[in-house]
């Protein structure tokens, strides 16, 4: 096992930018993650497999997939790159989970923003980029 993902989608990009560079892997309980998401938990997430033999040129490829992913982005108030997707803590997200967890139904979204851990501050779209305009 190379990696654990909460959702399908982050799982697929990567099966697939791993799968570019001729690493070949699968995803482990995806379906099962995927139809019932409360499972995840219990399942350990869905599993991104690799063979032994291409395990550390997997590693180093997704060290740069991460690099890449943090330097894209930045917070707009103090330009850090230390920015994360996180679920908000707070009222809501607690309630959230108390809620479910009598219902024993699934979980509802909780509040997620992106968090900058160089100045704290809190945002939930990502600035739009700069259109690179072309030299005529």
């Amino acid at each position: 096992m190379l990696r654990s993902f909460d959702n399908y989608i982050n799982a697929s990009i990567t099966l697939a930018r791993l799968d570019e560079e001729g690493i070949t892997c699968y995803l482990k309980d995806e379906y099962t993650v995927t139809i019932d998401p409360i499972l995840s938990n219990a399942v350990g997430g869905i599993k991104l497999m690799v063979h032994p033999g291409d395990y550390e040129e997997a590693c180093q490829l997704l060290a740069g997939f991460d690099k890449d992913y943090r330097n894209a982005l930045t917070c707009p108030k103090c330009g850090s790159n230390e920015v994360e997707y996180i679920s908000k803590p707070g009222v809501k997200t607690w309630a959230t989970a108390i809620l479910s967890w009598f219902f024993s139904s699934y979980a509802l979204a909780a509040e997620q923003v992106y968090h900058c851990y160089a100045c704290e501050f809190e945002f939930r779209d990502l600035p739009e980029a700069p259109i690179a305009q072309e030299q005529v």
